[in-house]
């Protein structure tokens, strides 16, 4: 059986959904809000120097706290791979030496 919210509420639910989508950071003493940023979404600007670095458990620890990632997705080599987006992902590619040659979200 379907769960009907009370008086028109399902309605104004998606209303209130996206407004929480739009929160912002409270004042940083300079008179300005902030966007508050996406939680989980991935930003592979700041590892690019890992290119070229041994494939290890450890790195992929480093690699998900350095750009906020969520999730990790090894991509080993001859491998295909979806090619869905999720904004949460770090991709990491390693060639047949365990050696990343590429890292970017999604």
């Amino acid at each position: 059986m379907r769960r009907m919210l009370p008086g028109g509420m399902a309605a104004i639910a998606p209303a209130i959904l996206s407004l929480a989508a739009c929160a912002t950071l409270p004042d940083q003493g300079d008179g300005e809000l902030r966007a508050r940023p996406p939680q989980g979404e991935c930003d592979a600007s700041g590892v690019q120097d890992l290119v070229e670095e041994r494939a290890t458990a450890e790195v992929g620890q480093r690699l998900l706290e350095k750009t906020g990632a969520t999730r990790l997705r090894w991509v080993p080599p001859r491998t295909a791979v979806t090619m869905d987006f999720r904004p949460d992902r770090l991709t990491v590619a390693y060639n047949d030496d365990m050696m990343i040659e590429r890292i970017s979200c999604g």
